[in-house]
């Protein structure tokens, strides 16, 4: 029996562990709910530990190289040490709470290309830990942050990417260790920019609203970037016409730097 409970903490014949989402499509501030099932192996097992988070693939700047890197960003332990009869079945249900700076990775029903978000389970046997596969959800944005998509969808901006940035902005109340830029391709009227690339940094209250601005090189010069960030209310940006004030501030930029 000794090696049979040696054999099952280095995972032959021990507990297998699924994780079952109630609901995969969530938004910023919600709750993600589901439940953790865990089948017993040949022999009892003590479990020490369980737990929850939230993993997001994050590109990383290091020296000359980029890479991706997984980074949990939020994590929930269920309950203490418990024991797994072999054989049985032990169901642990969970509410997992959506930090309001998640990024988005689906707008108007459409994956966002470049997004990798989901739930990740941990398992503590025997000091070992045991990290199930990844499950995704589907991140939709808050109403305020889709009245500012939609107002760049009505100017003719289209959707090119989307990435998750290790750093921080400075003068955002940014607290995750990673930030989102939506990248869009700009319309004809706009000839002098390459790209905007679009960052949101929520809390339950507000949320910054940063914009970069890349510009196309010329001839004679090379492309530059101008940062705009404004604050915008979870409850009171419906009195504000987003399409117009984003359009006078691209053209009032653009004419500055003779852009258009």
């Amino acid at each position: 029996m000794a090696f049979k409970k040696l054999l099952a903490s280095l995972g032959a014949g021990g507990a297998s562990v699924e994780t079952v989402l109630t609901e995969v499509n969530v938004v910023p501030g919600g709750v993600v709910q589901g439940e953790v099932r865990i089948q017993g192996g040949s022999v009892n097992q003590q479990i020490e530990g369980l737990s929850v988070g939230l993993q997001a693939k994050v590109e990383v700047e290091g020296g000359d190289q980029e890479y991706k890197q997984d980074v949990e960003f939020t994590k929930v332990r269920l309950g203490g040490a418990f024991e797994v009869q072999a054989g049985a079945v032990h169901v642990v249900p969970f509410g997992l709470e959506i930090p309001w700076e998640t990024p988005v990775t689906m707008i108007d029903g459409q994956a966002l290309r470049g997004m990798n978000i989901g739930v990740t389970t941990e398992l503590a046997i025997a000091r070992a830990i045991d990290s199930g596969d990844l499950d995704p959800i589907n991140v939709h944005p808050l109403p305020a942050q889709k009245a500012i998509l939609d107002a760049f969808v009505q100017l003719g901006f289209r959707f090119k990417s989307a990435d998750l940035e290790r750093g921080h902005i400075r003068g955002t109340r940014q607290k995750l260790p990673f930030y989102q830029e939506v990248e869009f391709f700009p319309p004809a009227q706009y000839r002098g920019l390459n790209q905007v690339e679009l960052t949101f940094v929520a809390d339950e209250h507000s949320m910054d609203v940063v914009l970069e601005m890349d510009k196309k090189p010329g001839l004679f010069s090379e492309g530059s970037d101008t940062f705009r960030s404004f604050q915008v209310g979870q409850h009171d940006y419906q009195g504000t016409d987003w399409a117009a004030y984003l359009n006078q501030w691209l053209a009032e930029v653009g004419s500055k730097r003779n852009w258009f």
